[in-house]
């Protein structure tokens, strides 16, 4: 009788060994999926943010030009370049949109 109850402690702890080896070999994978999948979306997003820059800036360059030249700014135009500039500006850029909504600032709005 001690033989087999020491054999079926042997076994159990060889079991429970065995569980919480691959418990914690899958905490550790889950950790580094949930890792992985949290750099894709940060990269996702950075590439979004960059994205919506750079249209963002390619539209108030060519409100820039346009109204400038014009000499005055309609108020439909000058809402969307104020949506537009705080939304770009929110997001990271900076630069020449700046100087610009300086020259757009000093505009007539009609």
């Amino acid at each position: 009788k001690i033989d087999m109850d020491y054999v079926i402690t042997i076994t159990v702890s060889e079991i429970s060994g065995t569980l919480v080896y691959i418990v914690q070999n899958l905490i550790k994978e889950n950790h580094k999926l949930r890792e992985k999948d949290k750099q894709e979306s940060e990269n996702k997003e950075n590439a979004l943010i960059e994205a919506i820059l750079c249209l963002l800036r390619v539209k108030l360059i060519e409100y820039h030009d346009k109204y400038i030249k014009e000499g005055h700014i309609p108020s439909y135009a000058y809402d969307n370049w104020t949506k537009m500039f705080k939304a770009y500006i929110t997001l990271g850029g900076n630069g020449m949109i700046v100087g610009m909504n300086e020259e757009i600032e000093n505009l007539p709005i009609k």
